[in-house]
């Protein structure tokens, strides 16, 4: 009977896809393996898209909230499942309650907020040796006290171009004719990841000149910088902020010829989807979660006060974006049109 591993994942839609190279280690490691992954409902469209991933269960826990009784709840509902391995990629107390409750005989997870007794696996985590998000949940795939592999499998996305054609039905809008390229002006941890957007609407601009469409991404927290941008472009833009679910999002934007994005989630879809990236970090920092495509072009001033890793910046100047500017990223896309 094939080895069965339960992962609790993570809620951020960057670490669910860095998760992804987690699932191809251990695929490549137990190739039998099945894998399933507990995690936030809304989570479930990147799910369906890796291949490694047999199911996706989806978690009704609200946010910052304990819900005890459901935890343990689900966790006996799971027990049939017979599950021999459960991972960790969150490191908080509640999120061990689940495998505990489940009889999963391996609970695998770094040490952190008491789960001793919960966690019968229990990693040391050493941040300076595993300084990247993804080294840290690939650590969790090998043994204990083993070493990661020095290349980690990329994520990588499945998309539809069928289903992207329909969702351009749904929206009004007509099968790109054109090259696309994709802008993700948005980054929910806070206004000092999001470069500005006078600066994507001059990049679009150009992009728009040069026989370009642009596509404007964003959930719907990020429906006032995309409409900016667009207004700024004279509204020649598809402006997709807050129009598209996820799963919408991946498969229109694996229709781009190339994307610009601050450091957020769809800066790892757009890498997971294999497109050309520019990838712009201010306040965060590209050795702690870069895109994880070798292709990828990672600007990063590296300022003597970056990265503070704040959401708003602390010194009020914002010179960690504001200094990277536009011209730089547009000769960037020159060269790609020009390849």
């Amino acid at each position: 009977m094939a080895e069965q591993v339960l992962v609790i994942g993570p809620s951020w839609v960057g670490d669910m896809i860095l998760a992804q190279s987690l699932f191809k280690l251990l695929k490549q490691q137990r190739p039998d393996v099945e894998i399933d992954v507990a995690a936030p409902a809304w989570t479930l469209p990147l799910l369906e898209r890796m291949l490694e991933v047999r199911v996706g269960i989806a978690l009704p826990f609200r946010h910052g909230k304990f819900d005890l009784m459901a935890r343990i709840r689900i966790g006996r509902e799971l027990r049939d499942k017979h599950y021999d391995q459960a991972i960790l990629l969150t490191n908080s107390l509640k999120s061990a309650i689940l495998p505990f409750c489940a009889n999963i005989p391996k609970r695998t997870g770094f040490a952190g907020e008491l789960r001793y007794g919960l966690l019968n696996d229990i990693r040391p985590l050493d941040k300076a040796k595993l300084p990247k998000t993804v080294d840290r949940f690939a650590a969790l795939a090998v043994g204990a006290g083993e070493d990661i592999p020095a290349e980690l499998p990329e994520p990588a996305l499945v998309a539809s171009r069928e289903h992207a054609f329909a969702a351009l039905e749904k929206l009004g809008k007509p099968i790109p004719q054109t090259p696309v390229l994709a802008l993700c002006p948005g980054a929910e941890y806070g206004p000092a990841k999001r470069w500005p957007a006078e600066y994507f609407a001059e990049v679009a601009t150009w992009a728009l000149a040069e026989g370009w469409e642009v596509w404007l991404f964003g959930s719907g927290k990020d429906v006032e910088v995309t409409r900016q941008i667009d207004a700024l472009t004279a509204n020649r833009c598809l402006d997709l902020g807050g129009k598209t679910s996820l799963a919408e999002a991946i498969d229109l934007m694996a229709l781009s010829a190339a994307a610009v994005s601050n450091d957020s989630g769809l800066m790892h879809v757009a890498a997971a989807l294999d497109l050309p990236l520019i990838a712009l970090f201010g306040s965060s920092d590209p050795q702690h979660t870069p895109p994880m495509n070798a292709d990828a072009d990672i600007l990063y001033l590296g300022l003597s006060c970056s990265p503070c890793f704040k959401r708003e910046c602390p010194l009020g100047h914002f010179k960690c974006m504001r200094d990277m500017k536009p011209e730089s990223i547009i000769e960037m896309l020159q060269k790609l049109k020009n390849s």
